[in-house]
């Protein structure tokens, strides 16, 4: 009997060319579709709900397979993470990891189904940086003012034609309005919960060493769907902000010009995190 399959995914995006399948390129799907087919003994499709760019991380990305399987659901997770820590991956070995797969109805599908996502940008505001940060967050040494960012990310709430968000590139879209439900910009803190859990309700916890660390500023991004390269414009104007190249009042001006080119630089891939998808 066909099944329909749900997966959560965790994976460090510094090793991948983004998620989405390419010739001759290592991305995360391919690789997930490849260790799921030897794993399902026939070969594996899988439709990802985000499809995350080159070095960007994900927390709690989800995707959706279909198949007659002899294998049960509850060990797939299981055998497919052994098979991605094989040395055939090199660098990338144990780079991704399934969390949870589970049985869902027949006409679900992991991106069409989906209700809205959070991102979550990790800024890491000290003087100095490690080689061992680089590839896991932005570094901003100047201090920023958090005030001056949430007044700004407040202007951002709401449904908005959000066009100036938009790099170039990316896949075209009927229409460029979306809905942001909230924006928060936070100082990090050692005292912080020291676990996460995934981002699909699942229950499984994660420890974290670098979110909740002193010197970090986290933006927390929630919509029903996100632009080409949106949360990184975001990120990147909000920066501005927080250090005084632009006033928080200037937001409301960029969104209604809906001009890429009147807001801010785009922040660097490898502070993004796609937290969680809702359904």
């Amino acid at each position: 009997m066909e099944k329909n399959i749900l997966l959560t995914i965790e994976y460090d995006g510094s090793v991948f060319h983004g998620w989405q399948r390419q010739p001759e390129a290592l991305t995360v799907q391919g690789m997930l579709e490849e260790a799921l087919s030897t794993v399902c003994g026939k070969p594996v499709e899988i439709n990802g709900t985000s499809r995350t760019d080159a070095g960007v991380h994900a927390y709690g990305q989800r995707a959706s397979f279909k198949g007659d399987f002899g294998i049960p659901t509850e060990r797939i997770a299981y055998a497919v993470n052994n098979a991605l820590l094989s040395d055939k991956w090199g660098e990338a070995a144990g780079a991704v990891r399934v969390l949870k797969a589970e049985n869902v109805s027949s006409d679900f599908h992991a991106r069409f189904d989906s209700k809205g996502k959070t991102y979550v940008y990790k800024i890491y505001n000290m003087p100095e940086m490690d080689v061992f940060r680089r590839n896991y967050c932005y570094h901003i040494p100047d201090e920023l003012d958090i005030e001056a960012m949430r007044k700004a990310a407040k202007l951002i709430e709401g449904t908005h034609d959000f066009k100036c968000f938009e790099a170039a590139g990316g896949q075209e879209r009927e229409t460029t309005v979306r809905t942001i439900s909230g924006i928060t910009v936070e100082r990090g803190n050692r005292t912080g919960s020291g676990a996460e859990r995934a981002g699909d309700g699942s229950g499984v916890e994660r420890a974290e060493g670098g979110r909740g660390e002193d010197g970090y500023v986290n933006i927390r991004v929630n919509g029903d769907g996100f632009l080409y390269n949106m949360v990184r414009i975001i990120t990147g104007t909000l920066a501005e902000v927080g250090l005084g190249k632009r006033s928080p009042e200037e937001m409301t001006e960029i969104i209604e010009g809906k001009d890429r080119t009147k807001a801010g630089h785009t922040a660097p891939p490898q502070g993004l995190y796609l937290e969680q998808i809702y359904y």
